[in-house]
């Protein structure tokens, strides 16, 4: 393998850059002058990005945007989004404006219980494991309170530890499955540590206290989380849906529930409008400094939990109200992590008024319900497109370097025109 090397980590940043440039690229200077230019000026700060990760050369930047008027529980709020696909922050800050005028979003944390499990296997039999287990557990809680602590005394810690029986599933395997609250941190070290903990004293006591062998496979958080659960949700009088794009209410209001009812019995159709409302989702996560990797997977097998994918959000018309909810679960933190260190994560909480754990869970849950209105209300009306590549023209004009006269000229243009990639590459033609 010619460009395989040996001790890349230990080389300085430089040095790994240089060896990229070497490597890969075939006008080393202006790749040289890519990754620099990127680079912090402020040398504090840039050396504070470069230790996040390893291995780093250069910061990947994402826009951050904000979306206001969002009135949640009586509240008002502009909630921060970084994400880079056009029409989603203008999307969100639509259905913000629009739900305003008829009684906001509201929003519930149902339950806040997290999830980490060792999983084991065992040869004997399950009736010695039960008994054993039953003795032991005291001492796996006990084992671990130098670690929990600090969490109990800020009213968290360890909820409970239960023996599971997986043999069924797979042969000889068992879990210690045990649930945690966390507060406002996400707590993913915290959970880790205390799982290590009851291995070792699992292992320890088994060693000398069980017939048969009793093997350790690993010990780990689970990011599925149902327990964790937050609601959001908006309903009005259907009458009030009329707007300037709504002109008959009781036929959108059908529609936009036949819309999501699609959604809830068709796989396919389901992956995209889930994915509507992690636009939402995934961009506040990601401006609060939270991993929005572990809150999709977790979300989606939320999803999938009766059998078959299906909608993150329902819809109803009963008594002539509308109503659009939606219910996921969501493990955020608002301290520790990223939360402490990056700066325009400080800056994304405090502009909404540094919430704690659970009123970050509801924010979270809005700006996807927010979001999935947006798309489905789109779909059922105007069509996605329209509204998205009018949004999406300033990347295209962008791409085909035009002056900020002539994208005066083409946006002034295309207000009235169909917004496709080919008519934009022809009408810049002509202006030229």
């Amino acid at each position: 393998m010619s460009n395989a090397i040996s001790g890349f980590s230990k080389l300085s940043k430089s040095e790994k850059i240089e060896w990229l440039l070497d490597t890969y690229f075939t006008d080393k200077d202006i790749a040289r002058k890519l990754v620099k230019q990127y680079w912090n000026s402020d040398e504090k700060l840039q050396k504070l990005h470069d230790e996040f990760i390893e291995n780093t050369i250069t910061n990947y930047y994402l826009p951050l945007g904000v979306a206001p008027n969002f009135s949640i529980n009586g509240k008002l709020y502009t909630i921060p989004m970084a994400i880079e696909e056009s029409s989603v922050v203008a999307a969100a800050s639509k259905a913000a404006k629009f739900w305003l005028k008829r009684g906001g979003f509201k929003a519930e944390v149902i339950s806040t219980e997290k999830i980490g499990q060792v999983h084991f296997t065992y040869d004997g039999y399950f009736n010695d494991l039960a008994s054993f287990f039953k003795a032991v557990k005291p001492k796996l809680l006990s084992s671990a309170s130098d670690i929990t602590e600090n969490m109990e005394r800020r009213g968290g810690g360890i909820l409970d530890i239960e023996l599971r029986n997986k043999t069924e599933k797979l042969d000889d395997y068992y879990q210690l499955h045990a649930t945690f609250e966390t507060l406002d941190a996400m707590g993913a070290n915290f959970i880790n540590s205390c799982l290590e903990q009851f291995a070792d004293t699992l292992k320890n006591e088994a060693e000398h206290n069980l017939e048969g062998n009793l093997d350790v496979v690993m010990s780990i958080l689970s990011n599925y989380v149902p327990n964790c659960l937050v609601r959001a949700e908006v309903e009005c009088p259907v009458s009030e849906l009329k707007s300037k794009d709504i002109k008959n209410p009781e036929e959108f209001a059908e529609k936009f529930k036949q819309a999501v009812n699609i959604a809830e019995v068709e796989p396919y159709r389901a992956v995209t409008h889930n994915k509507g409302a992690m636009n939402g989702i995934d961009a506040v996560i990601l401006a609060t400094g939270n991993d929005f990797r572990a809150v999709e997977a977790g979300v989606h097998a939320y999803a999938a939990k009766d059998g078959q994918y299906s909608s993150l959000t329902h819809c109803s018309i009963e008594d002539g109200v509308f109503k659009f909810w939606l219910e996921i679960p969501l493990a955020l933190g608002t301290v520790g992590g990223l939360t402490n260190l990056h700066p325009l994560v400080k800056f994304s909480l405090e502009m909404l008024r540094n919430p704690s754990a659970r009123d970050l869970m509801q924010i979270v849950a809005v700006a996807g319900l927010a979001q999935n209105f947006g798309a489905v209300k789109s779909l059922t009306t105007t069509g996605i497109q329209e509204g998205h590549m009018k949004m999406h023209l300033m990347n295209i004009l962008n791409q085909l370097k035009a002056t900020p006269k002539e994208k005066v000229r083409l946006i002034e243009h295309f207000k009235t025109n169909v917004v496709t990639h080919g008519a934009v590459v022809e009408a810049i033609k002509n202006l030229r």
